[in-house]
């Protein structure tokens, strides 16, 4: 591998953790930058001694973000969030954030860029955070025209917010809601397989510059996902279809009570009423050279400790 050293903002997250172990594989020096860095500690037994390094680096701190980056032959962003709080929302983290790293980047004379999206990002989007992912890539684009970025759908694994969350759902609740009739699209992809792009991403000179969509192998609608969750876990719940107001509701609400993450925000109702796939003709897995993985291959793999009597999680 050409890229010796890699800065990874937001490494000890979902996709970073996964990503930080490839990189080490590959004998990549890697830099994990994080607000908090002894919360990132945990990522050090899996590369050699002294290979994996996590750094203080709040995203918005100019100074830090440059310091991070300096000696740098990639640069990773992977920070983001799924609802707003205090000083870090949606716009401070997925554009201003993403913008002072790029141009820390490209003032490092740095090789590689790699920007993490999501699928759904519009300018035009009714949602403040989809709103925010496009202006994050687009300041991307200005600051470091060869930056490449990608923008997963839904993402599935041991650590996931998705699956994870409607499983314990369904071990609690006898029913899940079907918000929209449970028609709304997704195409969950797994978090190793994002990990892998980012890595093609650093090393092939195709992706310079280029944006790629990454979905699974299979487009579900919101009611099979829900399917899929009580196959796996063998419970038994009542599917209820509900309009979309009444996820407006539950986002209006629900944040209000302060017992950690909300299931639910406004802004993420907002989102449901939209297909979370790849579009026709978008560049994506093939042109990496990656065969995406099939949900039902992994998720087995974690959702059986929701089953009666529990069972192995695999991480």
């Amino acid at each position: 591998m050409a890229i010796k050293r890699v800065t990874v903002f937001g490494g000890s997250g979902f996709i970073g953790r996964h990503l930080v172990q490839r990189l080490a594989r590959a004998g990549v020096r890697v830099t994990v930058a994080v607000r908090s860095p002894r919360q990132a500690d945990f990522l050090r037994p899996r590369g050699d001694v002294g290979q994996i390094a996590p750094v203080a680096a709040d995203i918005l701190d100019e100074a830090a973000v440059a310091a991070a980056v300096a000696g740098a032959d990639g640069v990773v962003n992977l920070v983001g969030i799924l609802y707003a709080r205090g000083r870090y929302g949606f716009d401070a983290v997925h554009a201003e954030g993403a913008e002072i790293i790029a141009k820390a980047a490209a003032a490092a004379g740095v090789q590689r860029l790699v920007h993490l999206s999501a699928i759904g990002a519009d300018a035009e989007s009714p949602s403040a955070y989809a709103r925010s992912k496009a202006a994050g890539e687009a300041a991307v684009r200005a600051a470091f025209p060869q930056a490449t970025i990608l923008r997963p759908s839904v993402l599935f694994g041991p650590e996931d917010d998705f699956f994870n969350c409607f499983a314990a759902m369904a071990r609690m609740s006898p029913a899940l809601p079907l918000f929209g009739g449970g028609e709304t699209k997704f195409q969950p992809v797994y978090v190793g397989d994002v990990a892998d792009a980012i890595v093609k991403s650093l090393t092939e000179p195709s992706a310079a510059g280029r944006t790629f969509e990454l979905g699974g192998p299979t487009v579900y609608t919101f009611e099979e996902l829900m399917r899929l969750v009580l196959s796996e876990t063998g419970r038994e719940a009542a599917l209820i279809k509900l309009p979309f107001f009444a996820a407006d509701v539950i986002g209006t609400f629900a944040p209000l009570f302060p017992l950690g993450a909300p299931l639910l925000t406004r802004d993420q109702a907002k989102l449901l009423r939209i297909d979370n796939v790849v579009h026709d003709g978008a560049a994506g897995f093939a042109q990496l050279g990656i065969l995406p993985t099939a949900a039902e291959a992994i998720l087995p793999s974690y959702l059986a400790r929701f089953r009666r009597g529990g069972g192995v999680y695999a991480s």
